[in-house]
């Protein structure tokens, strides 16, 4: 009798979409995929280790996100990183960092604590030794996600979790330009701080401080 292949469950396909999201993501996030580069799907599928479904299906949700275009034609290519945007991410940033803050300090659990406690940790760690600019980039990413994870709002996580993603590929496209940026990582830990101790209204002003401060450091950086 011929064996029949089991279809996979549905929460292992799942997975393996997140998985293979995620890190194609945070790829073009980080520059890894140059901005303009093309994206071969069969490529990323073996680089990933996982097949081409689930690597089209984190294709789908990264176009939604800005992070890559869809040509008719001509395929599809990590998005240009253009700096006339910086304003138009900025405003939106300026409005929900600090709401986000200030409902991470009110909402945050035990679990949400440790882990903010465990980052400003790390922060402390890079302050004390030499990290490189990717190393400090991916610290930024980290402490910004936990803080949009405590709010335990998914829309509002969703929403500044994208534009987060824009304007660290804008940071990215200028590193080598700034100035201080240990100094902006750094500017994490009050703000850690504040959130762990039930601060709304401290963690808000320290929220909207760190994203008008990065808009500074852009444009001087021009």
């Amino acid at each position: 009798m011929q064996k029949v292949a089991a279809e996979p469950r549905s929460g292992e396909e799942l997975s393996l979409a997140e998985r293979a999201y995620r890190t194609i993501r945070d790829r073009l996030v980080m520059l890894e995929i140059r901005p303009g580069a093309p994206i071969n799907e069969e490529q990323l599928a073996q680089s990933l280790g996982v097949g081409r479904t689930p690597v089209r299906e984190a294709l789908k949700r990264l176009q939604y996100e800005r992070l890559i275009t869809a040509y008719p034609r001509r395929g599809t290519f990590a998005t240009d990183v253009n700096i006339t945007d910086l304003a138009h991410i900025s405003e939106v940033r300026q409005e929900l960092e600090p709401l986000a803050a200030a409902q991470a300090a009110r909402r945050a659990t035990a679990t949400d604590r440790a882990t903010l406690t465990a980052l400003r940790r790390q922060l402390e760690a890079a302050d004390s030794r030499r990290h490189d600019a990717a190393e400090l980039m991916r610290l930024d990413l980290q402490v910004h996600r936990a803080i949009y994870a405590a709010t335990h709002n998914p829309y509002l996580e969703d929403t500044l979790v994208r534009h987060d993603n824009l304007a660290t590929r804008i940071w990215c496209l200028f590193v080598d330009r700034l100035s201080d940026m240990a100094g902006h990582v750094e500017e994490h830990g009050p703000l850690i701080e504040a959130i762990a101790a039930g601060d709304p209204d401290k963690a808000a002003q320290l929220a909207r401080s760190h994203v008008q401060g990065f808009e500074r450091a852009i444009r001087d950086a021009i």
